[in-house]
């Protein structure tokens, strides 16, 4: 009897490792990150801005929802929130409003681009956002890059809007789609004035100051550049929507808290 028991006791403690293991199941992932306290929620600091977040939405070049972007709105560190409401005040004094398309972006969403622009076989969107321009050319042509000052906080895309600001109807997607820098007429319908091309395209004509972009076009971009300008942005010169308030807070710093007010709030 004493040698059973032994026998038993010897097979148990192996067994007993083994159901330790079973029961541990696959490693689980930490909460995810919490944004500085030195960033906030652009609604919080100027509830009159729009806000048309398109990487929460399918109607962006990859054709999905963006890794990383929980709730449709703009976070940002708190300077450049306040430097866009001083924008704001300028341009609602002249019958305009701002709208922004994108603000703080996460490593995550960045990383998703990257994926995206080496998948030669999603093509989705071609015909909307890069319609001249082949997909293999995406990294070397700086359209898609691994690090995005979007990350760092101080970075936002937007527009003007004409006021009383019209409805912007939804996109459906696998709807069919019409080239980013077509006549506004034939572009996907945006209820900003007429930059010349649409948001997120890819495309030579986006630049700023392309010589081809005249009249009315070029008169809205420049209100729109000679507006952030004045109050300490700085534009990109290839994508007249994109600005980014000097000297910004986190110049080093690339974070990867998810886009939602937790985020901010912790709740």
């Amino acid at each position: 009897m004493l040698k059973c028991a032994a026998v038993l006791r010897a097979l148990a403690l192996p067994l007993a490792a083994l159901m330790a293991v079973a029961s541990s199941g696959p490693a689980q992932a930490g909460p995810d990150p919490r944004a500085p306290e030195e960033f906030v929620a652009l609604s919080d600091v100027d509830p009159t801005i729009l806000q048309e977040i398109r990487y929460i939405t399918e109607h962006n070049f990859t054709g999905d929802p963006v890794d990383g972007y929980r709730r449709p709105m703009c976070i940002l560190t708190r300077p450049a929130a306040k430097a866009l409401h001083r924008a704001q005040t300028r341009l609602l004094k002249r019958g305009y409003t701002l709208k922004v398309y994108d603000c703080y972006r996460p490593q995550r969403a960045v990383d998703t681009f990257v994926s995206w622009a080496k998948d030669l076989d999603d093509q989705r969107m071609k015909d909307e956002f890069y319609p001249r321009v082949d997909k293999t050319r995406l990294f070397e042509d700086g359209y898609i890059a691994e690090k995005s000052g979007h990350s760092r906080g101080s970075t936002l895309d937007l527009t003007i809007v004409r006021l009383p600001a019209k409805p912007t109807r939804p996109y459906e997607p696998g709807e069919e789609l019409t080239s980013c820098y077509g006549p506004e007429k034939e572009r996907f319908p945006d209820n900003s004035v007429d930059m010349g091309t649409g948001y997120d395209c890819f495309d030579t004509l986006s630049h700023t100051m392309d010589p081809r972009i005249t009249g009315v076009q070029r008169a809205n971009r420049m209100l729109l550049k000679d507006t952030m300008e004045g109050l300490g942005f700085v534009n990109l010169a290839e994508e007249w929507w994109h600005y980014t308030y000097k000297p910004e807070l986190f110049p080093d710093t690339y974070f990867d808290f998810p886009v939602a007010r937790r985020s901010l709030t912790g709740h």
